[in-house]
């Protein structure tokens, strides 16, 4: 529908028809002319129509266009393609279930609804469910139906499935704006099995401890007899467990290997089967265990007992990959080997080197090792000497006094972030105690907290870290910070801020520079069977700037030792290569590429691993669906009685929305406007140049 708006009154319409009329009749009445009169009559109304239009032009005439669309109601058919259904359900019963499924979209249809069909991962589908999904998430398929569809005309959802989710969350307890129709498909008989539901374990293990792995079994309908669990790897068993069991039952199988051998190590677990068991598969499962070399070691060097030394082992402790030693001198003893610098990965030395020598020899062994160091200094710190053995801070004078101070975070640190939780806490931790005096410190090293004193943020380095050489330095400038954690705890029942500030330091002065030219690695230790592995390669010139266009080459050799190449170039963005279609199992890669004529290489493994969560149970969850139809207002029916739900939704007039919308537009943008006065001005000029009057 249109509609024509003029911005002046549109009685000036008249006026410029008479405007029209005026000039036409000027030129073309009672003037001598080589035509006849119909030629002139012709002229006379061409002429008239032209300058009343580009008159009516001047008034600023508006079309309005209103457009009316109409949507017709849409129902979304998800077919479950997971494996659960794909083990229970035949291909005879699969295309059977299609064709009921095409004949209720026809049915549809033809009541003027709009019908896709799609899987549980939002693919169409048209004559079959496609690929097999390896998860089940239910709730997830729903509420990207609601995101997809946002604002559009949902009649409803018609869900086929056997109503197992082993992915999100339970789709009873999230909430739909449309009815969910449920089919129940699958068997829905509570059969005997014996299955592995859950394997409890470390992923990372320390070489020459043992580790602790419990598989957790769920028995089902199961006569009173013996189970057995074994435990192997590369073929050979390690342990054999046998429990007694009947009925309904969830046992525990407890094993503890030893981590002999480096590397990502593959655990299976394996159960014996039934004789009446249907599903077999959930019986074996596997494991990967990254065997580490060990733990960083961290030393604390003290004069003497302190509270300080108390939370920086609270922070320390957390870490799993930390083995923390403490040294008192007449307090705390440790073995001569434990003291030496080539088994220690960091230092930390509390009022170290202290007045009374006690820990002298042991800092001049250390300030002369490439061991990272951390000094926390104190009332007991003998900055002169610190000061001989070329550490990054010193005094310009002897300090005679002390300051309180507080911390305030330096905004431009870069060597590592902090979250604005930690920002928040430090600006409220109490003061602690300083050497007074004008602190210098070398242009390499870089604040991580300033002095504070009352209101004042001096320049002041309270939190320090330097790095030399790759050699790493941290210099916190007072003592007293066990207060900061017990205030913060006193303040938030916890301590996440300081555990965090303490720990990331830790971890970054513990932590070696990797100064490889060439890098290559899979992004994961791993990766899922259905996903492809990914590799990522990066390769550096001399000053440690990016380079691209070195041509990657990777050797992957599975356990039985078959091996196979991959080649790939890198380029800016693209810096990534996908490997797909590995099995199960732990692989090794050799990564190598051509740098200034010499070849780089770097050694690796990875583990590819099948998560088969969908043959775990395959036992259909009728009273689920029904229960999420009751929910949402929709219907509940089994696959048998397809028909009825086909019926009742026929039932309902299918309600189409009208959308309208309008748009306007100045008729002088409109195309056909200016071919229409190019036309008059054509006819006019051709007639009287054809009667010879130009």
């Amino acid at each position: 529908m249109q509609r024509i708006i003029f911005e002046s009154a549109p009685e000036f319409i008249i006026v410029c028809l008479l405007v029209g009329i005026a000039y036409a009749s000027i030129l073309y009445i009672n003037t001598k002319r080589p035509w006849n009169k119909t030629i002139n009559i012709v002229l006379f109304v061409s002429r008239a129509i032209l300058v009343s239009f580009l008159s009516i032009l001047l008034l600023g005439p508006i079309v309005k266009q209103i457009t009316n669309y109409f949507e017709r109601p849409l129902y979304l058919i998800v077919l479950d393609n997971s494996a659960s259904v794909a083990q229970v359900v035949d291909s005879v019963g699969q295309q059977q279930l299609m064709a009921q499924i095409h004949t209720m979209q026809e049915a549809l249809a033809d009541k003027g609804y709009e019908v896709l069909i799609q899987d549980l991962e939002g693919n169409p589908v048209d004559n079959s469910p496609g690929d097999v999904a390896s998860a089940s998430n239910l709730n997830g398929v729903l509420n990207a139906i609601a995101g997809r569809y946002e604002g559009r005309n949902i009649a409803g959802v018609i869900m086929a499935t056997d109503g197992i989710y082993n992915s999100g969350l339970s789709p009873l307890y999230a909430m739909y704006n449309f009815p969910v129709h449920t089919i129940g498909i699958g068997d829905t008989l509570d059969r005997l099995d014996i299955a592995i539901k859950n394997v409890a374990y470390n992923r990372i293990a320390y070489q020459g401890n043992k580790f602790p792995i419990r598989a957790e079994v769920q028995i089902k309908n199961l006569p009173s007899q013996t189970i057995t669990a074994t435990l192997s790897t590369r073929g050979r068993m390690i342990d054999r467990q046998t429990k007694t069991v009947s009925g309904d039952e969830l046992v525990a199988f407890d094993f503890h290997p030893d981590a002999s051998e480096q590397g990502i190590q593959k655990y299976d677990i394996t159960l014996n089967t039934h004789p009446d068991e249907r599903n077999t598969q959930n019986n074996q499962t596997s494991v990967f265990i990254d065997v580490v070399e060990g733990k960083k070691k961290i030393l604390l060097i003290a004069s003497a007992p302190h509270p300080d030394i108390k939370a920086l082992r609270e922070v320390i402790d957390q870490n799993p990959n930390y083995e923390f030693t403490l040294y008192i001198p007449g307090v705390k003893e440790q073995p001569a080997a434990v003291l030496q610098p080539q088994n220690v990965d960091l230092v930390i030395f509390h009022q170290g080197p202290d007045l009374k020598g006690k820990t002298r020899r042991l800092f001049q062994t250390f300030s002369q090792s490439r061991v990272s160091m951390l000094f926390i200094l104190g009332q007991q710190t003998d900055l002169p000497y610190m000061a001989q053995e070329n550490m990054p801070i010193t005094f310009e004078n002897a300090p005679q006094d002390y300051d309180e101070v507080t911390p305030i975070i330096n905004q431009a640190f870069s060597n590592f972030s902090l979250s604005p939780e930690v920002h928040t806490a430090v600006a409220g931790y109490p003061p602690v105690t300083v050497h007074y005096g004008k602190v210098r410190i070398p242009n390499s090293a870089t604040a991580l907290l300033y002095q504070k004193i009352g209101s004042i943020v001096t320049d002041k380095p309270l939190l320090t870290v330097d790095i030399r050489d790759d050699r790493k330095i941290g210099i916190m400038l007072g003592e007293g910070m066990w207060r900061w954690r017990l205030n913060e705890f006193d303040r938030t029942e916890s301590s996440d801020s300081f555990d965090e500030l303490f720990g990331k330091l830790i971890q970054f002065l513990s932590t070696t520079e990797d100064k490889r030219k060439f890098r290559s690695y899979p992004i994961e230790q791993e990766f899922s069977e259905t996903e492809p592995v990914v590799f990522e390669s990066q390769v550096y010139n001399d000053i440690f700037e990016p380079v691209f266009g070195n041509t990657i080459s990777i050797e992957i050799t599975d356990e039985t030792g078959r091996k196979s190449d991959y080649t790939y170039v890198t380029s800016p963005g693209n810096i990534r290569y996908q490997i797909g279609g590995l099995n199960e199992g732990v692989y090794r890669y050799r990564s190598s590429t051509l740098i200034n004529g010499t070849t780089e290489q770097v050694r690796g493994e990875f583990a590819v691993i099948e998560r088969d969560t969908e043959l775990q149970n395959l036992t259909a969850d009728f009273d689920m669906l029904r229960k999420l139809a009751a929910n949402t207002g929709g219907r509940f029916v089994n696959a048998a009685n397809m028909e009825g739900l086909r019926d009742y939704l026929c039932q309902t007039e299918s309600r189409t929305i009208i959308h309208s919308e309008e748009t306007y537009d100045a008729i002088i943008n409109i195309k056909w406007v200016f071919w229409l006065l190019v036309a008059l001005v054509a006819v006019e000029w051709t007639l009287r140049k054809y009667h010879g009057s130009y």
